[in-house]
This record gives C-alpha cells, sequence and structure tokens, in this order.
C-alpha cells in the first residue's frame, strides 16, 4: 500500500507536468487543440499497449511482471525528458510552497475516496463509512479557509471563479467516473462470465483504444476547428454514452465478442472525441499563463478522484444483489445494472459540457487571402 501511494505521488507529479509543457509550448488556437489531441491520443495508445502487454505478462509470468516492467520504461523516460524537453524558465524564488495546503487537502480527498469505498462493505453508518466522509468533508472546507488567508496559495481562489475551468473539471469527474468503472465491469464480463483468459482480455482492448487513438489524433483537431469545443465535447460524450449503452445490450451469459464490437466501436471514437476536448477546455479556461500549471493539476485531480469514486460506486452496484459467489447469470445483471448507472453518468457529463461557453464562430469573408482569413479562435476568446 505504501509502494501504491508513492506511485500515485509520482502520477501526480507527472501527469500536470506533461499537461503543462503541451499549453505553455503551443499558441493558443488549432495549433494547441491539435497537440491537445495528440496528447490524448497517446495516451489512449499506452492504454492499448498496456493492456495487450498486462496479459501477454500476467499469463506467461504472473501479475507481479506488470509492475516490473514499469521500471525500465519509466527510467527510459526520464533519461529521454532531460535530453530532449526544453530547459525550465529561469524559477520565480520569491515563490513558496504550501506544503501545509497541500496536506490537509491530499487528507481530506483521499479520506472522501476512502469514506465511499468503505461504505457499501462497511456500512454508511460506520466510522470508515460516514465518519471518513465527515472528516474528509471538513478538511476540504479547512483547506478553502487556509488558501483564503494564504499570501502564497497553492490553489489561487480565483480560478474556481473560472466558468471556462469550473465546467470542464465538473465533466472531467462525472465522464472518468463513468469510464474508470466501465473499464472494470468490461474485464469482469470477459474473464467471469466469458471465461476469457488474462491474455485475451487484453486483446478484447486493442480495437477500441486503437479507435480512440485515432480519432483523436486524426479527426478531433479538425472537428473542435469546425464545431468548437462545447459541441465537440458534447457530440464525443453522448457518443461515448450511446456506445457503452450498446456493450450493455450486447452482453449475455452466452454471449460473444462480436455482439459487443458495434458498440464498443461507437464507445472508443466517442472517447477520442470527448477526451481531448475536455482538456482543450482547461486549456482554454481564461486561466493566467502563470496559472496553467494549477489548472492543468486541478483538472488531473478531478479525473483521478472521478475515477476512484466511480470505480468504488459502480462495484457498489454491481454487488448489491450478488453473493459471495454469485454464478454467471447472477454476475451479468449486476454487472448490467452498473453498467446503466455509468451510461446515465455519461450522457450527465455531455450536458454538464453544455455549460460551456459557445465558442464564437469566424465571420465568413468573400476570396480570404491568407493574411486575411480568419482563424479559430481558442483560449479565452472561447471560454470569456
Amino acid at each position: 500500500m505504501a509502494a501504491r501511494a508513492l506511485q500515485g505521488v509520482g502520477g501526480a507529479l507527472l501527469t500536470p507536468a506533461t499537461l503543462m509543457l503541451v499549453f505553455t509550448t503551443f499558441a493558443p488556437g488549432p495549433e494547441r487543440n491539435r497537440a491537445t489531441s495528440v496528447w490524448g491520443a497517446v495516451g489512449s495508445a499506452g492504454l492499448a499497449a498496456g493492456s495487450l502487454l498486462g496479459g501477454v505478462l500476467t499469463s506467461a509470468f504472473g501479475w507481479s511482471w506488470v509492475f516490473f516492467v514499469n521500471v525500465p520504461l519509466a527510467l527510459i523516460a526520464a533519461f529521454a525528458a532531460t535530453r530532449i524537453l526544453p530547459a525550465d524558465r529561469p524559477l520565480d524564488t520569491g515563490r513558496s510552497f504550501d506544503a501545509f495546503g497541500a496536506a490537509v487537502a491530499t487528507i481530506g480527498s483521499t479520506l472522501l475516496v476512502f469514506g465511499l469505498v468503505s461504505g457499501p462493505a462497511k456500512g454508511w453508518g460506520s466510522v470508515e463509512g460516514a465518519g471518513a466522509l465527515a472528516v474528509g468533508a471538513l478538511l476540504l472546507a479547512v483547506f478553502t479557509l487556509i488558501e483564503k488567508r494564504s499570501a502564497d496559495p497553492l490553489v489561487p481562489l480565483k480560478l474556481f471563479r473560472l466558468r471556462g475551468l469550473n465546467i470542464p473539471m465538473l465533466a472531467l469527474i462525472v465522464f472518468q467516473a463513468s469510464l474508470g468503472g466501465t473499464y472494470y465491469l468490461f474485464t469482469t464480463y470477459l474473464q467471469s462470465v466469458l471465461n476469457y483468459s488474462p491474455f485475451e482480455a487484453g486483446i478484447a482492448f486493442l480495437p477500441p483504444t486503437v479507435i480512440c487513438m485515432a480519432v483523436a489524433m486524426k479527426l478531433n483537431a479538425r472537428v473542435l476547428g469546425l464545431l468548437g469545443v462545447r459541441t465537440t465535447l458534447f457530440l464525443g460524450t453522448v457518443g461515448t454514452a450511446v456506445g457503452l449503452a450498446a456493450i450493455i445490450v450486447g452482453m449475455s451469459t452466452h454471449g460473444s465478442y462480436w455482439a459487443l464490437l458495434p458498440g464498443i466501436a461507437i464507445w472508443g471514437a466517442g472517447g477520442g472525441f470527448a477526451f481531448p476536448s475536455l482538456f482543450v477546455a482547461v486549456a482554454s479556461s481564461g486561466a493566467e499563463p502563470a496559472q496553467q500549471g494549477v489548472a492543468s493539476a486541478l483538472a488531473s485531480t478531478c479525473r483521478q478522484i472521478g475515477g476512484a469514486l466511480g470505480l468504488a460506486a459502480l462495484v457498489a452496484v454491481a454487488n448489491a444483489h450478488t453473493g459471495h459467489n454469485p454464478d454467471p447469470h447472477e454476475l451479468l445483471g449486476g454487472l448490467r445494472t452498473a453498467g446503466w448507472v455509468a451510461a446515465v453518468g455519461t450522457l450527465g457529463g455531455a450536458f454538464i459540457g453544455l455549460g460551456l461557453k459557445k465558442q464564437p464562430r469566424p465571420a465568413p469573408t468573400p476570396a480570404a487571402t491568407p493574411a486575411s482569413r480568419p482563424e479559430v479562435t481558442d483560449a479565452a476568446t472561447q471560454s470569456g
């Protein structure tokens, strides 16, 4: 558990840093949209490779090798970062790190997740359930007071007044809650109902991830330029919900992967539009350049918390009406119920995204020259 926590600290440092590099390296507009789409596509490629390689390693050497294999990969990435990435700009030595605020926020959010995970098993009125939730909520309220009075806050509270940032963060929580739980439901169905091996389950994740990666890398930036962030995000999230619903309909005790494939294709394509668009919306939130790193960190935090909360909630729903050793039919019923909850949650995320301000469309000009051709606006112009 301690090693897993240390791994989480590393991930918490890494993800916002990679996203901030995209935000600060590429100019607002089509260039940054394209870069953010590629950022999301590469993440999908890693997911496909990890799912496939995880199945191979688990089948051949055991589950512990899915951890061992990351050690050389991480060392290679760390070495390459010092050789490929540009050097950091001179740091503002006048700033301080709000260690107390960081500790309070981390403990508070951890207790919230712990309470939601423990509630179904220990009872919602238990110390692990309601007690952890109450203390976690109290600590987050204390964190707000700390940041309000701090001369150099960890999270400037004025960021929460940006509608263009609040909406994507809320949508990220809902979208990732549904998405993270869906991977668990899909894996459980393949291995526990259809009796797939770990290797076969890994192969099953390859088509949706490749579709998601192709859409994010080849199509998303173009659609963003044509329709804007709000519309692209809405349509992509609706597509994700429709694909998930089709997967649930295709599930049966004696089913096959072919019955799931139409839903898998729609689900992957929808995610290829929705996931990068959420982070394009964060980049377009109107946050000052110096605060883009904080905005990236907030978005990544919402993503991680949403995934943890969603997994806990959907597992609780799936297990609500099953025994300790459910038969395939009973297990399938629980998985389908949880899947419908995830689909409805994903659809709710689509309507949350409609809270973004509509991107202004450039006025058409006759025979526009390269110098006068209007560009698709981004950044603060999209979100006010």
